[in-house]
């Protein structure tokens, strides 16, 4: 039975043509997706990153997935934490931002972290293989979040931490407003910065067709975890998700 049509941005599609949609808008920007980040965000991604490991219960020799791990940022937190003696694989369905993050991440010292090129949806790993998997600002881009996240189940101990860090919906009337005058500005900023507007305006309309805090964790608890719960950022505008094989 094929998969039925999917959301890109405002757009919907066929699967395979949301897969294509995502692989183009990453190629485009990936060798200035780490200083379109810092802009838009004030640096304050990074920040949420760490807040994220926080909240993934690793600790020294720990084994970790960093699912549409992209440019390595979080895969490089990850290693401060589990250390040499443990595991660290940054895994992105884009080889252009997957060559980035690794090359970034050797330049870096962190030449002992793995990197793959591979589908969140078919990760190339035994049952019950990893102590925690995190994706950040990641899940919206994928084509079947069911499907992603049911791997990711699948491939961690029991035990194992689920840990989600991506844009969410905030009820605050006046942040709404000012966030989305904001967002305006980010595709003027990706045409003078990373010389295309286009993947800026997908930014914009994936955030606003994700599941807010409430539908997402319902999704993460189908996928059969438990102990689900959301934190906030930024009045949630950004959550964090983590949920418990």
């Amino acid at each position: 039975m094929t998969q039925d049509r999917v959301n890109f941005g405002h757009d919907i599609v066929e699967p395979d043509e949301k897969t294509r949609r995502v692989e183009n808008v990453f190629r485009t920007v990936a060798d200035r997706y780490d200083v379109m980040n810092d802009l838009m965000s004030f640096g304050l991604h990074r920040l949420f990153k760490r807040i994220a490991i926080e909240a993934s219960s690793l600790r020294p020799g720990s084994r970790v997935l960093d699912v549409a791990g992209g440019t390595g940022d979080l895969c490089a937190l990850l290693a401060d934490v589990v250390g040499r003696e443990g595991q660290v694989i940054l895994l992105d369905i884009n080889e252009s931002m997957t060559n980035v993050g690794r090359d970034k991440l050797i330049n870096s010292g962190y030449a002992w972290v793995q990197s793959t090129v591979a589908d969140a949806e078919n990760l190339p790993f035994p049952d019950g293989y990893f102590d925690a998997i995190t994706i950040a600002f990641g899940l919206r881009n994928m084509t079947n979040k069911d499907r992603a996240l049911t791997e990711c189940h699948r491939a961690l101990k029991p035990g194992g931490t689920l840990v989600i860090l991506e844009f969410s919906k905030t009820n605050h009337p006046v942040l709404k407003r000012a966030y989305r005058l904001y967002q305006q500005s980010w595709p003027i900023a990706g045409q003078l910065i990373a010389g295309d507007s286009a993947p800026y305006r997908y930014l914009i309309e994936s955030i606003d067709v994700h599941p807010n805090q409430s539908e997402l964790n319902c999704i993460i608890e189908q996928a059969g975890f438990h102990e689900v719960r959301y934190d906030n950022l930024l009045g949630g505008l950004v959550a964090i998700h983590r949920g418990v094989k």
